[in-house]
């Protein structure tokens, strides 16, 4: 029989599920103001939240993303759709990456494809092809958590006290994720780094 805390563990993983990106066809086709557009994201992303008094998205955040250059200025107040899908990223970014990163990483993104720049593809387009990616990849992503959570479960065989060895094997748990995750941000700092580099090769041929 599983312990209360294993089955603690495998249903934040199962929740796991309930975390997604915004379905391309729920964001509104009409422009949007300010206040319509924090309640927008706060009830889609109300999955994501820690917990019930954490903000999703604040008018000060949107205000300050404006004000650094990350994010395009309203029209007249209002935001559209590709306002909305760069906000969309936007807040899955800053929980892993610095407003000077995603500033790097913002600038050539919205300079080649933002209000139709490119002939090729829209910021729509891009969001549109990434949301497909990762429900693809969810599932897998999932699965792999499990995979290092029953890991992590026989590290410690000897230890016979269960309030020890549940938590030594949630420790071991928190670990091998956290390391992954670091091992992934210091990948993603440096494909950063390089595709700034990258643009300003090519502004100044």
């Amino acid at each position: 029989m599983e312990s209360a805390n294993e089955e603690n563990i495998l249903d934040i993983i199962r929740k796991l599920n309930e975390i997604d990106f915004i379905n391309p066809e729920d964001i509104p086709n009409i422009d949007l103001y300010m206040d319509q557009v924090t309640t927008f994201m706060n009830e889609h992303l109300a999955a994501c939240k820690r917990n019930d008094d954490e903000k999703i998205l604040t008018k000060t955040m949107i205000n300050n993303y404006t004000k650094n250059d990350i994010l395009p200025p309203p029209i007249k107040k209002k935001y559209s759709k590709e306002h909305m899908n760069l906000l969309i990223f936007l807040y899955y970014f800053k929980s892993t990456l610095s407003m000077n990163d995603i500033q790097k990483l913002f600038t050539p993104l919205t300079e080649m494809f933002y209000d139709g720049h490119s002939k090729d593809m829209s910021i729509e387009d891009i969001y549109a092809a990434i949301f497909r990616m990762e429900r693809i990849q969810t599932d897998n992503i999932t699965k792999e958590i499990l995979r290092r959570y029953k890991h992590s479960q026989n590290l410690f065989p000897n230890v016979k006290n269960e309030e020890e060895s549940e938590f030594l094997s949630r420790f071991a748990f928190i670990c091998l994720l956290s390391f992954d995750a670091y091992l992934k941000k210091q990948l993603v700092e440096r494909l950063i780094d390089e595709t700034l580099s990258n643009t300003e090769d090519a502004k100044e041929k």
